[in-house]
């Protein structure tokens, strides 16, 4: 089985196009076939990034000993540096047949050993200056610095401090509520004490009152001591349940 034939065409430039910038707007390379030979030659021209460009004429018939030139538009884009030297062109080529032919059906029927090919590169040029800024521009964008949210351990440690604060004030508040109730029950002891000492004077027995065989009644001043006492009593017990209780 023979090879792939050579490339008839003589095609300018012969491994690159070459793009100038900037590509605000559409920007417009051309290339030149040459057919060297005595014969009809058909030519087709494609690319690996048909949404970018505009090739007229992308396909036709040069004459014997004639050329053509091809007008490549590359269509307004946002230029990144990374994308250079990614898209290429493929010029094809055949020696055309004898009396009349579809070249689209010609084409589709073509044989693959039939077939001349010859690949070229694209090339974007910014002009001095311009694509070291837009580098620049890339890198220069701003970080957001992101801080680390608190963490778990550490919004549980604040929130026990806070509770640790509140519990030391309330157990203030109750120590002295309880050194006040502890003075209470002390008064209320020697409050205690001194009436029980009344209470003891009052019930000495008297010479006079033994000497007479009549029965004095009891006078409304001693029922009222009386009463004095049992009142003294009843907050005595209930000042020991409360001592009790909070001591």
């Amino acid at each position: 089985m023979s090879g792939k034939r050579d490339q008839i065409l003589i095609i300018e430039p012969p491994t690159e196009l070459s793009f100038k910038g900037p590509f605000t707007q559409a920007v417009t390379s051309s290339m030149k076939l040459r057919n060297p030979s005595d014969k009809h030659v058909c030519f087709k021209i494609k690319t690996t990034a048909p949404r970018r460009y505009c090739v007229k004429p992308n396909s036709g018939v040069i004459d014997p000993q004639a050329e053509i030139a091809v007008a490549v538009s590359l269509q307004p884009f946002d230029y990144d540096p990374q994308d250079k030297n990614k898209h290429k062109f493929m010029v094809q080529s055949m020696f055309a047949p004898q009396g009349d032919y579809n070249q689209e059906q010609l084409w589709k029927e073509a044989d693959s050993n039939e077939l001349m090919d010859s690949k070229l590169r694209c090339v974007f040029v910014m002009p001095a200056g311009q694509e070291q800024n837009n580098i620049q521009e890339n890198k220069s964008e701003p970080a957001i610095e992101v801080k680390p949210a608190a963490s778990q351990p550490e919004i549980a440690k604040s929130g026990d401090g806070e509770q640790m604060g509140a519990a030391v004030q309330e157990i203030k508040k109750l120590n002295e509520n309880l050194s006040q109730l502890r003075q209470e029950n002390l008064i209320l002891k020697e409050e205690t004490m001194r009436l029980k000492r009344i209470a003891a004077a009052s019930e000495k027995p008297d010479s006079s009152s033994y000497s007479s065989t009549t029965v004095t009644t009891v006078g409304p001043g001693e029922g009222l001591s009386t009463l004095y006492i049992y009142a003294a009593l009843a907050i005595l017990i209930i000042g020991i349940i409360f001592g009790k209780f909070f001591l």
